[in-house]
């Protein structure tokens, strides 16, 4: 694997909330865990890992353990909600001087550009997936997000 697509994919774990991550494709196999403040990975050859694949069980359980009680839930949003497709950074702008693609308040069509989320140094541009006037954005502007977070309410 690309030393800096190992980068990139640690740079990610660790600015956002996700505490494990772990990619195989044919060159091996990586896994990256986020353990508080640092981040450990752990990269097995293709060959060895089925060999490798008992161990995993008992490594991946010391870090669960530490982990601290889940959040509380949000309270409900009523409307619909626009999910994160996918991991990433949320951009509401093309650039960083250019004027929002939405306001709260703001009437979208289904398909219109609602945001940008940037993954692997690629600007994917988020469509509304209903017709509506925006009441609430959820994301924050150059904040980490991840897939299935809600970024926008349209009512």
């Amino acid at each position: 694997m690309d030393l800096r697509k190992l980068k990139t994919l640690i740079d990610l774990v660790s600015e956002s909330n996700v505490s494990e991550l772990e990619i195989t494709e044919a060159e091996g196999k990586v896994r990256i865990v986020k353990s508080g403040p640092t981040v450990v990975q752990q990269i097995v050859p293709a060959a060895v890992a089925p060999a490798a694949a008992p161990a995993q069980p008992a490594a991946a359980a010391a870090p669960v353990a530490g982990l601290p009680a889940p959040a509380p839930a949000a309270p409900e949003v009523q409307g619909h909600i626009v999910k994160s497709p996918m991991v990433g950074t949320f951009y509401r702008a093309s650039s960083p001087g250019a004027k929002p693609f939405v306001e709260v308040g703001s009437q979208v069509k289904e398909g219109e550009t609602v945001c940008i989320i940037e993954a692997m140094k690629i600007l994917n541009e988020i469509e509304a997936d209903k017709t509506g006037t925006i009441t609430r954005i959820l994301g924050e502007n150059g904040q980490a997000v991840e897939y299935g977070q809600p970024l926008f309410v349209i009512e």
